[in-house]
């Protein structure tokens, strides 16, 4: 069935579609993502390219053509292509993550980074590594299961203030955010100041967001963990698109509003808390690139969300090879151009919508 056709027993989404800046068929939709899809292998060859060894993927590709295993092999197979796969996942699941926040929570603002998701993300993983917990049988890894517990407490008190009083404002979300993140990164910082030093060498790094090359299991693992995440937001596509018009409109049409809800705030919580436990705290992904790909395919979150997680992938590769290449061999966390990157974008919009809800 096209998208031009949706059912007619949900009189919102067809609204929602076809009120878009731009009529979406699921011709042009396919080719969108044909599209990102070729951006995407676009950016990923191109991270491959730079690095400080001085090789160009030219040569280390034909050195892995000729089976020899030396140094070109290893740094292409060992060091640029899982760090481009770690970046494209986590760039895949921050805006997959990002789009969650602002249909449950009805704020173009909400963003995991700006919400504070991340930072307690982020001391849930510490608290992990502090206490000496590694795996749990050999099998389960115990430091994103830390940040999962970590991003899954934000989410409780996020929750419980947006819905408060029918609805929190972008002002008092972007204040609670604030309030959560020093408070987290207070915590973060006692922590580093009495535990082993030795074990938190990495960490101030660490929380700038580092996309450092993970070995394959690690890679494995991370994909797991989005795959899961990213299967149940895409099945809740057409009640993420009632839940964005509101809890009346929703509960008109039979929705089951609060769970559908919590359902999608724990899966974007199992995406963030993935990502900020092998590469820290990576911001405003999920609060640009939602709205970018909204503008590029329409506001149904069937067609947005897998639209915005390979924008999401393309972005994050670009900005981290940005942050290899600019000082050479110097590298600098990712974090940081993406913050450098997405403030000034965070201002314009706040500007632009004068602290209202996006879907008003």
């Amino acid at each position: 069935m096209g998208l031009e056709h949706l059912p007619a027993d949900r009189p919102r989404v067809s609204r929602l579609v076809r009120g878009s800046r731009r009529s979406l068929t699921l011709g042009r939709y396919f080719t969108v993502l044909a599209g990102l899809t070729a951006v995407l292998a676009v950016t990923f060859v191109i991270a491959l390219t730079f690095g400080g060894s001085g090789l160009s993927l030219a040569e280390l590709v034909g050195a892995l053509w000729r089976g020899e295993t030396g140094a070109p092999a290893v740094i292409l197979l060992d060091i640029r292509l899982p760090r481009a796969i770690l970046a494209a996942l986590a760039g895949l699941a921050l805006a997959a993550a990002g789009t969650t926040f602002q249909a449950v929570l009805r704020n173009p603002l909400a963003e995991p980074y700006i919400l504070g998701v991340s930072g307690g993300a982020a001391v849930g993983a510490i608290l992990t590594v502090a206490a000496g917990a590694g795996v749990l049988g050999g099998l389960v890894p115990l430091r994103p299961l830390g940040a999962f517990a970590g991003a899954l407490l934000t989410i409780a008190i996020i929750f419980r203030v947006a819905t408060l009083r029918g609805r929190a404002s972008s002002y008092s979300l972007i204040l609670v955010g604030v309030v959560i993140n020093s408070f987290f990164s207070a915590i973060i910082l006692f922590i580093i100041t009495v535990a082993d030093f030795t074990r938190f060498q990495g960490v101030l790094f660490w929380m700038a967001g580092t996309l450092s090359s993970q070995p394959y299991p690690v890679l494995v693992t991370l994909g797991v963990l989005l795959a899961l995440g990213l299967g149940v937001l895409l099945s809740l596509g057409s009640a993420l698109n009632l839940v964005s018009q509101g809890e009346e409109t929703a509960g008109q049409l039979g929705l089951n509003v609060r769970r559908i809800r919590v359902t999608a705030l724990v899966a974007a919580s199992l995406l963030t808390a993935a990502v900020v436990s092998f590469s820290g705290l990576i911001g405003f992904v999920g609060l640009m690139v939602p709205h970018i790909m909204r503008l590029a395919v329409g506001p149904d979150h069937r067609l947005l969300l897998p639209a915005a997680g390979l924008a999401g992938a393309s972005f994050l590769l670009a900005a981290d090879t940005l942050a290899r290449a600019l000082f050479a061999p110097t590298e600098i966390p990712v974090g940081i151009i993406t913050a450098v990157i997405g403030g000034p974008f965070f201002i314009w919009l706040y500007r632009r919508q004068g602290g209202s809800s996006y879907f008003d």
